[in-house]
């Protein structure tokens, strides 16, 4: 019962930097989770015992895996052991398991994608694609890119936008999907 102890003792630290480090209030905390102010005060001071109930919106508020919030020792096998899912003829490999906040994907769009023609489609959300084999061809707005192996492209995805496959080969990409407003960046190594 020490080890459970100890976890659970190491939690309010954890979530205490967690909140700092985003430059975050106890009051912002409260309005996003619905927890008052004094009760994540007293969970930061480990005065008060943390439960599942106000963990869960914690964790999810800061977009962190519950395991990180509560530092859970090593389960076993750290891989990701994603089903492919299929829709519209383009699978989707997800490359993540955190629920929530940003995700990835390995997407294989076969040649001439049968959905074509594509219409336009604008939703929530900022998406950054990396083309690893094939052609992709993206309508942007008014704009027509074409790009290969290797090349990035990032937008808000309320921009009216196409993704097709227009070759004779398969199209794979790497993206990355995430929440309004949070963008994914490419840094080089200079």
């Amino acid at each position: 019962m020490a080890d459970l102890d100890d976890v659970l003792n190491g939690v309010g630290p954890r979530l205490r930097a967690l909140r700092v480090e985003r430059g975050a209030t106890l009051a912002d905390l409260s309005a996003r989770t619905g927890i008052s102010v004094s009760t994540l005060s007293r969970l930061e001071a480990g005065q008060r015992r943390p439960t599942l109930e106000l963990l869960l919106p914690l964790a999810q508020a800061h977009r962190v895996a519950l395991d990180e919030l509560v530092d859970a020792p090593e389960t076993g096998d750290p891989r990701v052991r994603a089903r492919p899912i299929v829709r519209h003829g383009r699978t989707f490999v997800p490359l993540t398991r955190r629920p929530g906040g940003v995700q990835a994907f390995k997407i294989v769009v076969p040649p001439h994608d049968p959905a074509e023609p594509f219409e336009p489609r604008v939703h929530e959300g900022y998406e950054w694609i990396y083309v690893l084999s094939g052609r992709l061809h993206l309508v942007l707005g008014g704009r027509t890119l074409d790009l290969v192996p290797g090349e990035v492209v990032e937008f808000d995805t309320r921009t009216p936008h196409v993704i097709a496959n227009r070759t004779d080969e398969p199209l794979e990409l790497l993206g990355l999907f995430g929440p309004q407003g949070e963008r994914m960046h490419v840094r080089s190594g200079r």
